[in-house]
């Protein structure tokens, strides 16, 4: 159970490391193959991937061009960091996922009739139990406080981001430069929803897995037990009503649904957006 989580932790992972390397290739790419001849003084302005005010002058093409392999490192590096902390909440929430399979494998198990020391056994069992939920009700506590006002400010800017990229992208249509154009924001536009979407998921699975609880206390053969030992799982589930959750900014919690309605918003302000044009 855990071992699965590991692997698909891993590739989702990777899939966010290159998808985030790729945006920032393909958005510097157009400006570093043009290569453009820094000695004509036909130039108005140095074409740069960035608007920069550089304290130096770039006269020279080898200058240029450390400039520009400067600036595709710079912005991978900081697109790499960006990733990284997508790809540790997702991994930090699919172990939470791992650790509620185990505890449900355990609740399963409690069944009086495979243990040797009956009572003792199970009195060992329920207090292993208690002190595991205990253990994950505190570390999505801990991600929850971590992670709130970092999806509060991404959230924020991604709304605005959805919607300035996706005009970009239908004003571009039909232009000279329409390829160009497109290629560098269809790939930033595409992260940034995948961004959205990685902490509504994460918001969603951590809901869902924590219900899951529940379940497994009803379904797991309490009945077997002594009343004094069955009604110590009533705290349990009582606990497993409050869903664990992941909030932006403790305003919204983050779901599928709050996914939607961000898409939702993006698309209101980009239609906005074209009426105006």
């Amino acid at each position: 159970m855990a071992t699965c989580k590991a692997r698909i932790s891993d590739r989702i992972t990777h899939v966010i490391l290159v998808s985030h390397t790729m945006t920032c290739v393909a958005y510097c790419m157009g400006v570093i193959i043009a290569d453009a001849d820094i000695t004509d003084e036909t130039i108005d302005e140095v074409p740069l991937v960035n608007k920069l005010e550089l304290p130096f002058s770039v006269n020279t093409r080898n200058t240029y061009r450390l400039v520009l392999i400067t600036e595709l490192i710079h912005m991978t590096f900081c697109n790499l960091a960006a990733g990284a902390v997508n790809a540790i909440l997702l991994a930090m929430v699919l172990h939470i996922g791992g650790q509620i399979d185990i505890l449900q494998y355990w609740l399963a198990q409690l069944t009086p009739e495979e243990m040797e020391n009956k009572q003792l056994s199970v009195v060992i069992a329920t207090q292993k139990i208690i002190l595991k939920h205990q253990k994950i009700i505190q570390f999505s506590e801990n991600i929850e406080s971590l992670y709130t006002q970092i999806a509060l400010m991404l959230f924020a800017s991604n709304t605005m981001m959805i919607c300035s990229l996706g005009f970009l992208i239908v004003t571009a249509i039909g232009t000279p430069d329409a390829m160009e154009q497109i290629i560098k924001s269809i790939l930033f536009f595409a992260t940034t929803n995948m961004e959205a979407f990685l902490f509504c998921y994460a918001g969603e699975y951590l809901n869902n897995k924590s219900k899951e609880v529940g379940f497994a206390i009803y379904n797991c053969p309490w009945y077997n037990l002594k009343p004094k030992d069955s009604r110590i799982l009533l705290f349990i589930i009582l606990r497993s009503q409050r869903q664990l959750a992941l909030t932006a900014g403790k305003i919204m919690d983050l779901t599928l649904q709050s996914f939607a309605s961000i898409m939702n918003a993006s698309g209101s302000y980009l239609t906005v957006l074209l009426a105006m044009q």
